[in-house]
Parts: C-alpha cells; sequence; structure tokens
C-alpha cells in the first residue's frame, strides 16, 4: 500500500458526544457496512458497552475510501470518553498521526474535551475539530465553535458541523481526515518495528496482539521477537477489521492490524512492547507507554462458587486486555484467599468486577475501594500502602501522605457557590476560575483522592442540575493529619475492617461502622463490646447485649436476697464465659460494613 494514502486517526471526545454513533457513519458512508448492516454502536461489540451507551476498549477498524480515482486506507480508532479510560486514549493516540476532536454542540466542551485536547497536543497530532449533533433543537454550534476556539487555539471557521445521526457532513469530515492529518511517517526500508497498542485472548488463536507497524514490514511466516520479553513467535495469521475480520498476507509501514501467532503464554505479550523481525532485529525499540497509575484499590475474594486458581486466571486473561488491571493476592481471617486489585477509578472498577462475572462466570466478593498511601518512617525510608493493615506500627510512623489530583470541574455559572460549597466539605483547595463563556466556567481545585471516589461525581451532578463535568489528574502525594481507625470486636481488633482517614472524619466514619456492626452481628451468651479506636484511644462504642435466662422465674415470693444470690452468680457466669468465649462475625456483617462504609 501506498504510504501516502495511508491516515492513522482516533476519534476522541467527552462522554456521550456521539463518537461511535459518528464512526458508524462513516462505514456506512465510505461502503463499509450497508444499510441493512448499519446499527448503532456497531463498533461497540461488547455487551456491557451496549447496555450502558459507553465505550469501554478501544476498537481499531480500517476504511477504505475511494476519491478522484485513487483509494485512501483510514484506520480509525474509536476510544473511550470517561475519566476511568483516559489511558485507552492516551494507547490509542500513540498509534496516530492525528484525531477529530468531536464535541457536541447542545452541551459545549466539556472536561474530558480538555483533557483528551491537552492529551493529543502533548502527543503533538493534528487536531481536526467537529461540532456534532448540529441537528437538535437547542444546537449552538456557533457557540460551540468560539469555545473550541479558545480551548485549542482552533480558528472557528475551520470546524467541521456534522450530525452522525442524519449523515450530514459526513463527506467533508471524510474529505478532511485525507486533507488535513499527515500520512504515517516511518522507513518503509528500514528494520522493523512494529508498536503493540493492544491485545486480546482466543481461546482456539490464543494470544492475538493489535500492531501499528512504524518501520519495515511484517509478513506470514515471519519469525518474530517480542523485544521486551525476549520470545520469538512465527505469524500464522494476520488481517485488519473492515469492520468484519479480513486476513491478508503483509503490514507496509504505517498499516495497522491484528497479528495471530500461536502465543499460549498470556505473560509472554505486554502493551507497549516492540515487535521486531528476529533474523534482523531493530537496533533500539521504541518508547511504548508510560505505565497507568492505580488510583483505587479493592479486594476480590472468591465467593461460594468460584475457586482461588478460577479467579486468578479470570484476572490473567482480563488483564490482557486491560493493561491499567493490577493484582496481587492476599489472605484474610476474614474472607480466605482473594487479589488486591488496581484500577484507574470507580467506573474502571465496576466494569472489570461485571466482566469478571459475565465473561469468565466468576462469582466475586468485593470490599470497600480505598487509595494508595506514602508512609514516611522514622528511619527516613518511605513505604507505599494500600490498606490500612499494611501500615507500620505506629511508633514507626513519621508521616502519612494521601493522593492529590488536580480536578477541573466545567459547571454553568449560577452553580458556583453550590460547587464551591460541596468542594469545602471535601477538604479541597481552591486554585482558579476560567470562564469558556458567559454562562458555563471551569473551576479548578486540588483534591485528595480518597474524598472524590465515592459519591462526589453524584453530589457535583445534584448541584448542577446534571450540567457539572468533571476531569482530573494525578499531581502527588502530601502529608496530612491522616490516623489508622482500628474496629476492635470484644476488645479484639478486626484487620479487615480497619481503615485510613483524616483525623476529623475518624469519629463518624468509626460510629458508622459499629452501628451497622451491631445490626449484623447476632447476640452471644456474653456482652459483647464492639469499639472504635485511633491507637489506644476509644473513640465510639456500642454494645450488644447478652442473650440472658430468666434464672429467678422459679422463685415464688420469698426473702429477695434469694433472687439477688441467683442473679449474681448468673453475672459471674457471664464474666467467665467472656474471659474465654469467642465472637462469631459473620461474612454477611463484613459485607454490610465493607458495602455501606460511606452511607
Amino acid at each position: 500500500m501506498d504510504q501516502s494514502r495511508i491516515r492513522n486517526f482516533s476519534i476522541i471526545a467527552h462522554i456521550d458526544h456521539g463518537k461511535s454513533t459518528l464512526a458508524d457513519r462513516m462505514l456506512l458512508r465510505a461502503g463499509a457496512i450497508t444499510q441493512r448492516e448499519f446499527r448503532e454502536q456497531l463498533l461497540d461489540d461488547m455487551d456491557l458497552e451496549r447496555e450502558r451507551g459507553i465505550t469501554i476498549k478501544a476498537s481499531a477498524v480500517t476504511i477504505h475510501y475511494e476519491r478522484d480515482g485513487k483509494t485512501y486506507v483510514l484506520n480509525m480508532i474509536d476510544t473511550p470518553g470517561h475519566v476511568d479510560f483516559h489511558y485507552e486514549v492516551s494507547r490509542s493516540l500513540a498509534a496516530c498521526e492525528g484525531c477529530l476532536l468531536v464535541v457536541d454542540c447542545a452541551q459545549g466542551v466539556e472536561a474530558q474535551t480538555v483533557a483528551n485536547a491537552h492529551l493529543a497536543s502533548r502527543s503533538e497530532l493534528a487536531i481536526v475539530p467537529v461540532v456534532n449533533k448540529v441537528d437538535l433543537p437547542a444546537a449552538r454550534p456557533e457557540d460551540t465553535a468560539m469555545e473550541i476556539e479558545h480551548l485549542i487555539a482552533h480558528p472557528a471557521e475551520d470546524c467541521l458541523f456534522t450530525s452522525a445521526k442524519t449523515g450530514q457532513g459526513t463527506d467533508e469530515m471524510l474529505n478532511a481526515i485525507v486533507d488535513q492529518l499527515p500520512a504515517p511517517a516511518g522507513n518503509p526500508e528500514g528494520k522493523t518495528r512494529a508498536l503493540i497498542f493492544d491485545s486480546t485472548y482466543d481461546d482456539y488463536r490464543g494470544v492475538i496482539v493489535f500492531v501499528r507497524v512504524l518501520d519495515g514490514r511484517l509478513k506470514v511466516g515471519d519469525e518474530v521477537r517480542m523485544v521486551g520479553t525476549g520470545e520469538t513467535h512465527e505469524i500464522s495469521e494476520m488481517g485488519k477489521f473492515t469492520p468484519k475480520r479480513t486476513l491478508c498476507k503483509e503490514f507496509g509501514t504505517g498499516e495497522v492490524g491484528f497479528i495471530s501467532a500461536n502465543i499460549r503464554s498470556i505473560a509472554s505479550v505486554h502493551v507497549g512492547d516492540t515487535l521486531t523481525l528476529d533474523a534482523d532485529p531493530a537496533d533500539e525499540p521504541l518508547p511504548g507507554y508510560r505505565p497507568p497509575q492505580q488510583m483505587v484499590f479493592c479486594d476480590f475474594f472468591c465467593g461460594p462458587q468460584t475457586q482461588f486458581p478460577d479467579l486468578r486466571e479470570a484476572l490473567e486473561k482480563l488483564q490482557l486486555n486491560d493493561a491499567a488491571l493490577t493484582f496481587q493476592p492476599i489472605s484474610s481471617d476474614a474472607l480466605g484467599f482473594g487479589f488486591r486489585c488496581g484500577f484507574l477509578g470507580m467506573l474502571h472498577m465496576e466494569i472489570v468486577q461485571e466482566r469478571l462475572e459475565r465473561e469468565h462466570d466468576a462469582d466475586v466478593v468485593q470490599t470497600a475501594p480505598t487509595v494508595g498511601y506514602e508512609v514516611l518512617k522514622t528511619d527516613g525510608s518511605v513505604v507505599e500502602v494500600d490498606s490500612a493493615g499494611e501500615l507500620p506500627p505506629t511508633d514507626q510512623i513519621e508521616e502519612i501522605r494521601e493522593p492529590f489530583v488536580r480536578v477541573d470541574l466545567i459547571v454553568p455559572a449560577d452553580a458556583i457557590g453550590a460547587v464551591m460549597q460541596i468542594a469545602e466539605e471535601r477538604r479541597a483547595e481552591y486554585q482558579k476560575t476560567e470562564y469558556l463563556s458567559s454562562d458555563r466556567v471551569i473551576l479548578s481545585y486540588e483534591f485528595p483522592l480518597a474524598e472524590i471516589i465515592y459519591d462526589f461525581y453524584d453530589k457535583l451532578k445534584s448541584g448542577t442540575r446534571g450540567y457539572g463535568t468533571m476531569d482530573y489528574e494525578m499531581i502527588g502525594c502530601r502529608a496530612n493529619d491522616l490516623v489508622k481507625l482500628d474496629i476492635l470486636v470484644n476488645e479484639n481488633r478486626i484487620d479487615a475492617l480497619s481503615l485510613i482517614c483524616h483525623r476529623s472524619k475518624a469519629d463518624p466514619r468509626g460510629r458508622a461502622v459499629i452501628q451497622k456492626l451491631r445490626k449484623e452481628i447476632p447476640r452471644h451468651q456474653f456482652e459483647v463490646p464492639l469499639q472504635a479506636a485511633i491507637g489506644s484511644r476509644i473513640i465510639a462504642r456500642e454494645t450488644i447485649r447478652a442473650i440472658r435466662k430468666n434464672v429467678t422465674a422459679k422463685c415464688y415470693g420469698g426473702d429477695v436476697t434469694r433472687k439477688r444470690k441467683l442473679l449474681e452468680k448468673q453475672k459471674a457466669g457471664k464474666r467467665r464465659m467472656k474471659m474465654v468465649g469467642n465472637v462469631e462475625i459473620p461474612q454477611k456483617a463484613f459485607m454490610a460494613v465493607l458495602e455501606g462504609e460511606e452511607d
């Protein structure tokens, strides 16, 4: 294929601004699919994507576009819009020379629009701004074009106006891709280097890798080497999605497609690795990707229907398709064997759990999410912990640092007061205010990550009548007045229920946990105290009363000392029982606390 007629591009936008529908419309216009095959979210082939109406995995598809008697090959990557899948977007952009920045003209520029535009600029990609949904009654195309000009300094009059629903502007968009985006650079005669930008697992073919060839060429039968792992494999099959699976014999410089090489081991493939020919290897690998920064941690334990090895295998297969997921084995006295998993956010965590249950039939018990902390010890060393049980003893801790994120909130101007109040309650530090237009504002804050991962987004939507959007990025860890909150049942510490929180929040958090435990733990033959403590100081207490038999029932009249003697004898028995008795905490009590900790 002539390299000058190849265009590699991504479609980036805020969630629900019409990326996937626009991609479907381009496939239809270029003749890749027929009108009968055309349906909404054609590229979102995962059940979860279709149910939720969002893109979770980036999809790569090749379009053959005829113009002026020439055939252009457009390799399009449709990317997710949600902040939790930001890493998918960054990986996709590394395989492209340009992108379409899509903005819904009824909503205007939103938080992920800003983040993705900056990401594309940092990657030095050519940007074609597209104002979508111009057919809506509430459309504001000119205003939206001015917001885009303010955002990326691209002239408003150069924006493309389209409607993915009706097909308006599709021809202009395809022509802009050909005219405004550059052809891929690279040396077709040089040593072969291909970037692995995604991978998936097939029960029959093994690991399938998606590659972008930057230099040289690849063909069926080549012996290729993974530079990162040093393993070699022979290419047995290669092809593209058009969007049907179409096999081919060779990839030239600048082309994108999938390769099958009978790779059976999941550990053999790493996203961001470089493929080269074993007979004539490249002198140096491609830069690859910066490892994703896990924001949220959560423990997955085996449910009644799943064994530990099955859960491990399911997570390994999922990790192959989702490079941002990390996991390591742990064990708990209360919940048995499981894995501590790292995620990019709360939606990412939900999606992983649902994919485990749907695609791998895994029955998982999930604990409450937490964030990772840095601990400076008295000997000067720094350790990273992502659960309270890993904290060193109190006398060895100099300070605890919590992760902070920079948050951009795009809100209506009349909701600034409500949003600032919500931010103040969450220990946020105000940075600046910037006006996008007369009625829309960007508020910049620095938040502790622990304060926004639970229900902050819901509160933001409530405070802005559904119009507020947010985007965040990690800025590092800072020391704060953080404490370890211990939960004691019958004066025994329960590690699975310990947590790290700010001192000002410890009292209400501790009280809420033990009140929930009191409802779930059954009564015993002796009194069971439930306590929340910081170090040796008890800050909250509840008591589960003992089951008592009416020992005075058989005393009819007579001296009151007979009844007292029986009651004292019962009390002494209860005391002896408390000294030797164990409190049995049912699993449902752990789950009630872990699931509803923030209520």
